[in-house]
C-alpha cells in the first residue's frame, strides 16, 4: 500500500509542479507587461505620431485584404459591409472573399460581393475546387490573386473599426516589421457565462501574453485575424502551410526566425463575435489545442537550433507547449481523488500535507496575471467601473477556473492527437451573428447534433469528483474538497452545457 501511496503522490506532484512553472512563466511575462505599461506616455506619444502620419500620408500602400470563410451563411454579409465601410483610399485596397464554402453560403455572398462592386468596391469572391488545406490552403491560393504590399486578414466573426488600416499600416514604416497584430474585443461577451469565460482568457491573451512577449523580446504570434502581414514576410518565410491547425502560429515562429519582427498593438482593438454554445466552443479549443501541439512538433527543434539567446529558446517553448498544461491539469484532477485516501498513510510515514502550500506559489501567480488583464490593461479601464469590474472578476474567476479544469480532458485529447501525429480536418467555429441577449443559436445550422464518448466521460468525472468531496467529507479530511468542488462543477458545467446545446437544434 505505501508504494502505491507514493506512486499516487509522484504522480500528482510532478503535475503540479508542471502547472506552477507554467504559472510561474506567465508571471514573468506580467513582469515585462507591467514594466512596457510605465512607458505608457511614450507608447501613446508613439501612437499619436503614427496616426498622424496615417492622416498625411498622401501615397498610401496598395492593400489586399482577405476574408478567408468556409459556410458562414449567418455572418458573411454584415462581414462585407464591414470592411467596404474601411476609410482606407478606395483605390489602394482590394478586398478578395476567399470562399471555400459548399453551401447557401457560396450564393449569399456572391450577391453581397456583386452589390459592393456595382457601387464602385475593389471585391471578389474567389473559389477553390476543393478545401485541400483548409484555411491555410485557401490563404496560399489567395496570394496568387493579391496585388497588395501588405495583406490584411479577417475571420468571418470579425467587425474591424473603419480606420483599422489607416491606425495599422504606418507600423510598416519600420522595415524589420513583418506584421502587425492587434488586440481582439467582444461584441458579445456579455451573452451568457459562456462568452463571458472566454473573454477572461482572451483578455489575458491580448494583453500580459501578447505585450509581455513583446516588451520582453520575446517570440509572440499573429493570431489567425485582425492582423496585417508584409507580403515580402509571408514569402521569405515560405508561405502558409497546412501541416498543422495553427498555420497562423507555424508561420508567426518561421518569420521571426526569419529575423521579421511582429508588433503587438494592445491600442487598437477589433470586435469580434465569441462563440455562444458549448459545442462551438469546444470545437475551437480542439482546434487551438490540437493545432499548437502540432506547431511545437515542427518548430521546437528549429527554434532550439536558431541563434535565440537561452532565455529566448525557453520561453519559445514554454510558449509553443502551452496546450499541454491541460494534460497535467486532468492528470492532477484524477490522480486527486486517489491520494485524497492514501494521504493518511503518508502522513503515518512522515509526510507532511503542508508541502502542498507551496504550490500556491504558482496560484497567486496566475489570479495576478488574469487581475491584471481584467481590471487593470488599459481597455479594460475603459469600459466599465472599476468596482462593477472588481465584483464581476471575484464572482467569475473561480467559476472560469472550474470550467477551465472541466475542459482538460477535452483539451488533452487534443493535445495527445497532435504530438501523435494523427490528422483532422480543419473544423471551424460556427458563428450565429449573436450580438445582444436577444440573439439566439436555437435551430440553427452547424449546431453539432453528436454526443461524443469525450462528453459523456466528462459526465462521468463529473460524478467521480462528486464522489471525491463526499468521500472527503466522510473521512474528515477536506485538503482536496475546494479543489473537488470546482472539477465536479467544472465538469458538469461542460457535461450539461454539451448536452443542453445539442437539444437546442
Amino acid at each position: 500500500m505505501s508504494i502505491l501511496a507514493y506512486a499516487v503522490l509522484i504522480i500528482y506532484s510532478t503535475a503540479l509542479i508542471y502547472i506552477t512553472m507554467y504559472c510561474v512563466m506567465q508571471f514573468n511575462l506580467l513582469y515585462h507587461y507591467r514594466k512596457a505599461a510605465k512607458k505608457q506616455p511614450l507608447q501613446a506619444a508613439e501612437l499619436n505620431a503614427v496616426y498622424d502620419a496615417a492622416e498625411n500620408e498622401k501615397n498610401y500602400p496598395f492593400v489586399t485584404i482577405q476574408l478567408p470563410i468556409f459556410n458562414e451563411m449567418y455572418v458573411v454579409e454584415r462581414l462585407i459591409d464591414n470592411i467596404a465601410e474601411f476609410d482606407y483610399p478606395s483605390d489602394r485596397f482590394e478586398v478578395h472573399v476567399l470562399d471555400d464554402s459548399t453551401d447557401e453560403s457560396v450564393e449569399i455572398t456572391r450577391k453581397k460581393v456583386e452589390e459592393w462592386k456595382a457601387k464602385g468596391l475593389n471585391i471578389e469572391q474567389i473559389r477553390r475546387v476543393d478545401r485541400k488545406g483548409y484555411k491555410a490552403g485557401a490563404l496560399q491560393e489567395g496570394m496568387k490573386h493579391a496585388k497588395g504590399e501588405f495583406i490584411a486578414i479577417f475571420d468571418a466573426d470579425f467587425l474591424p473599426h473603419a480606420d483599422f488600416l489607416k491606425k495599422t499600416i504606418p507600423y510598416f514604416e519600420d522595415p524589420k516589421v513583418g506584421v502587425v497584430q492587434t488586440r481582439w474585443e467582444h461584441i458579445n461577451e456579455e451573452y451568457s457565462l459562456i462568452t463571458k469565460f472566454q473573454a477572461i482568457q482572451l483578455n489575458v491573451h491580448f494583453t500580459v501574453e501578447q505585450k509581455g512577449r513583446e516588451a520582453g523580446n520575446y517570440l509572440l504570434q499573429f493570431n489567425g485575424t485582425a492582423g496585417v502581414w508584409r507580403r515580402q514576410t509571408i514569402d521569405d518565410a515560405g508561405g502558409w502551410e497546412a501541416d498543422t491547425l495553427t498555420e497562423d502560429l507555424d508561420l508567426s515562429i518561421r518569420a521571426q526566425l526569419k529575423g521579421w519582427r511582429i508588433r503587438f498593438i494592445e491600442e487598437i482593438g477589433a470586435p469580434a463575435e465569441l462563440p455562444a454554445e458549448m459545442n462551438s466552443l469546444k470545437s475551437q479549443q480542439f482546434r487551438w489545442m490540437k493545432g499548437g501541439a502540432e506547431t511545437a512538433k515542427k518548430m521546437l527543434p528549429t527554434v532550439w537550433k536558431s541563434d535565440l539567446s537561452m532565455w529566448q529558446k525557453i520561453q519559445a517553448t514554454v510558449h509553443l507547449l502551452s496546450s499541454t498544461v491541460f494534460v497535467f491539469v486532468f492528470i492532477s484532477g484524477v490522480f486527486s481523488v486517489p491520494l485524497l485516501f492514501v494521504l493518511g498513510d503518508l502522513i503515518e510515514d512522515g509526510f507532511s500535507k503542508n508541502f502542498f502550500a507551496w504550490f500556491m506559489v504558482g496560484f497567486l501567480a496566475i489570479v495576478a496575471v488574469y487581475y491584471t488583464a481584467n481590471l487593470q490593461s488599459p481597455a479594460r479601464k475603459q469600459t466599465e467601473e472599476f468596482s462593477k469590474s472588481l465584483y464581476k472578476f471575484i464572482f467569475l474567476f473561480p467559476l472560469f477556473l472550474a470550467l477551465s479544469m472541466g475542459l482538460s480532458l477535452h483539451n488533452s485529447v487534443a493535445v495527445i492527437q497532435g504530438y501523435r501525429g494523427k490528422k483532422s480536418p480543419f473544423v471551424r467555429t460556427p458563428k450565429f451573428n449573436i450580438q445582444t441577449i436577444k440573439d439566439t443559436f436555437s435551430k440553427h445550422k452547424y449546431m453539432s447534433k453528436k454526443v461524443s464518448w469525450t462528453t459523456l466521460l466528462e459526465g462521468f468525472l463529473a460524478l467521480y469528483f462528486l464522489g471525491g468531496v463526499i468521500g472527503g467529507i466522510m473521512i474528515q479530511n477536506t485538503t482536496f474538497l475546494v479543489f473537488h468542488v470546482m472539477l465536479f462543477l467544472g465538469y458538469g458545467g461542460i457535461f450539461f452545457y454539451t448536452l443542453r446545446h445539442i437539444r437546442a437544434q
